[in-house]
């Protein structure tokens, strides 16, 4: 569909084939990204992977990204914080349980304190301000800037106080990052285990230096890309977790078979599920999928093309702005059976999976522009949700019943539960921690 938002010519691509027109088959040619109002302000001028242009930067932030951060062996090293703070979470859950808790709270706290720890080694209760502010750019990204749709009335960002608000935000990053990046860099860790993102980064920055290279990795650009770790580590991945409880409530059948999948494999009563455990876990596996299917991040980051070209006999300008619905290709009656009906068993005997050569399910994109921390995002996904589901059985608050839940969204970055979900664990008779 061609429209004009505003001053700006834009594509919204909603098939699964045109999605892989736009991001497998032309994707050299559309792979930019338009200077929006969130990336220049926030993102430090663009300065981060998932804002900045196609070019010469944009090819070292990816490479640092695939190289440095998101490594097989980092994902393992950083799978003692992801059982230690999952754990956390369990006991906390298991001293409430008969009690009313807000899940979706307590599963962003989860995942922004993993994050916290990845990238700058520090433990969530000494870090409240900075989760204020990671929630706060997640509320405001959530609208369009009139900017963006209009180009020549940027000012009006300036005069209606959203720029400085912004600013504001921004510096009190500044103020909380900063002196940990100085910690990091009077600090030197001697093995990849024991370094933390920002270790990486500045490791990156040293023997880019030493190298003489013509890229520079400013402390701006690690700032920025810490912001998208940030986001897409917190927001994103908990995001998944608190919808597929939300389904699993929804359906007593499926929780019923992918509760007894867990408890089956894992046996005894263990306190903590392993690696080997988890692979084992193919229905859950399907869960994800599933969620994946229904709850997906509704409009990836959107595309600009720096070239024209032509898909499927429709020509695309220089400079238009192509938007993926990766939530309408996920819910398509073309591609799909009973395609709102949450069902795993759809992905038994499918080929489909969610890795980018699959266009009918692309919650992390494709392609270039692919988000490169997605096997970090699963493992911590697979493990919470796993933990959740074998220690504790769960109900509604004040007899609701299955067919009662709310199950609204609300599009912000990602596609979040309009109001939280309020659940009662109850601690199995599985659980260690009785």
């Amino acid at each position: 569909m061609h429209l004009r938002l505003g001053e700006v010519p834009t594509v919204i691509i909603s098939s699964a084939e045109m999605a892989k027109e736009v991001l497998k088959t032309h994707d050299a040619l559309l792979c930019s990204r338009p200077a929006v109002f969130l990336g220049e302000v926030v993102f430090y001028n663009c300065g981060d992977i998932a804002f900045s242009p196609y070019g010469e930067h944009w090819r070292q932030l990816r490479k640092i990204a695939t190289l440095e951060l998101f490594t097989t062996r980092r994902v393992q090293a950083f799978r003692p914080i992801r059982e230690e703070e999952v754990v956390d979470l369990v006991k906390f859950l298991a001293s409430k349980s008969g009690s009313v808790v807000n899940l979706s709270s307590r599963i962003f706290t989860l995942l922004f304190d993993i994050t916290l720890r990845m990238v700058m080694n520090k433990k969530g209760k000494n870090c409240e301000e900075f989760k204020t502010l990671v929630e706060d750019i997640t509320a405001i990204a959530q609208g369009l800037s009139i900017g963006d749709l209009y180009p020549s009335l940027k000012f009006i960002s300036t005069i209606s106080g959203l720029k400085g608000n912004l600013q504001r935000i921004v510096k009190r990053i500044d103020k909380f990052v900063d002196p940990i990046i100085e910690e990091h860099l009077s600090n030197k860790k001697q093995c990849i285990e024991d370094e933390d993102m920002i270790d990486a980064l500045l490791k990156f920055r040293k023997d880019n230096v030493r190298l003489n290279t013509d890229f520079s990795l400013t402390t701006s650009h690690i700032k920025a890309m810490i912001l998208d770790v940030f986001i897409g580590g917190s927001e994103t991945s908990s995001t998944v977790i608190e919808w597929a409880i939300s389904e699993l409530l929804k359906n007593p059948r499926v929780m019923k078979k992918v509760q007894d999948e867990v408890r089956q494999v894992v046996k005894g009563t263990e306190t903590l599920i392993n690696e080997v455990s988890l692979d084992k876990l193919k229905y859950l596996k399907l869960v994800i999928k599933e969620t994946f299917r229904l709850h997906p991040t509704p409009l990836l980051i959107p595309r600009e093309s720096f070239e024209r070209c032509e898909i499927d006999c429709y020509e695309i300008p220089s400079q238009t702005r192509i938007y993926v619905n990766a939530w309408a290709i996920g819910r398509s009656p073309r591609h799909w059976i009973d395609p709102e009906k949450f069902n795993p068993e759809r992905f038994e005997e499918s080929k489909i999976d969610y890795k980018g050569m699959h266009f009918e399910l692309i919650p992390f994109g494709s392609g270039r522009r692919m988000c490169p921390g997605m096997s970090l995002g699963i493992a911590t996904v697979e493990l919470g949700l796993a933990m959740l589901l074998y220690h504790f059985d769960w109900k509604l608050p004040n007899g609701t019943g299955p067919e009662e839940l709310d199950m609204d969204e609300s599009f912000t970055i990602g596609a979040r539960r309009k109001n939280d979900l309020k659940v009662v664990p109850i601690l199995s008779t599985f659980s260690g921690f009785n």
